[in-house]
């Protein structure tokens, strides 16, 4: 799972050709929001983890050859301030709808202590991180629902969420992952990926096999790019964390805790 690998799986030479990071973190992960396919901005300290992550970036050398994030200003705003940092603003770039965040359905906007306090921990942990069981859904004629936003004005009706599930999030990316990235991938190009925690989680399930209950477990920090090797086959020979690991420990345990309910 991605929590115990903070260390390097591959040689220090050996860069992954596949690069994902989570946003920085938005106003509404600093307020302890439900967020999904809300469009919220990245906060003071998400522009400054995104910096550090391009940086880390740097330090490593790392090159790639395009770009996909997803249509939310958080993952777009985040990717702007990697390429800057890597000096690779020049990349092709992808904007895919695909890669959007999890709809929370009518959970969004709602705070995630009060509604652990409200509804149990338990409930709130299944809402956010079980793989099947999805969230109240938020009504069709409700305008926060993607079909009134114009930028969905091209997919198809049918197919916009009102509410997700894991399992849900990742039939809604896989179609992106088989016939884009990883034909990128196998044709010998290097990719970075810039979205969200559930959508990130869809890949990662898919690239290292993780069973159900093993990817509810699994918190994707903020910031933080994870890379892997992959070979032509898209199999996983190696990842690691790009950098210190005692950020990455006190990252993962931050995002962990957002379902609690705050003690009295």
């Amino acid at each position: 799972m991605v929590e115990s690998r903070g260390h390097s799986e591959f040689g220090k030479s050996e860069l992954g050709n596949l690069v994902i990071v989570r946003h920085g973190e938005s106003v509404w992960n600093q307020e302890n929001r439900f967020t999904g396919w809300k469009d919220v901005a990245l906060s003071e300290k998400g522009r400054i983890e995104a910096q550090k992550g391009g940086k880390a970036l740097r330090e490593r050398h790392f090159e790639f050859d395009l770009v996909y994030t997803s249509v939310l200003k958080r993952a777009i705003h985040t990717m702007d301030i990697v390429l800057e940092e890597i000096d690779q603003v020049w990349l092709p770039i992808s904007k895919e709808w695909r890669l959007n965040e999890r709809h929370y359905g009518n959970l969004q906007g709602l705070d995630k202590s009060e509604t652990a306090a409200l509804h149990g921990e338990d409930q709130v942990k299944i809402w956010r991180r079980s793989y099947d069981v999805g969230p109240p859904l938020m009504p069709t004629s409700d305008p926060r629902h993607p079909g009134q936003d114009p930028r969905y004005k091209k997919v198809p009706r049918e197919v916009l969420p009102s509410g997700e599930s894991l399992k849900d999030t990742v039939a809604r990316f896989l179609p992106l992952w088989t016939e884009r990235i990883a034909v990128d991938l196998q044709a010998g190009l290097k990719v970075l990926i810039v979205a969200h925690g559930n959508s990130l989680r869809a890949l990662i399930q898919h690239l290292e096999g993780l069973t159900p209950a093993e990817i509810m477990e699994v918190n994707m920090p903020t910031g933080i790019p994870l890379a892997y090797k992959l070979d032509k086959n898209m199999k996983v020979l190696g990842k690691n964390f790009i950098g210190d690991p005692e950020d990455v420990k006190k990252a993962i345990e931050s995002v962990a805790a957002q379902g609690k309910a705050k003690s009295k």
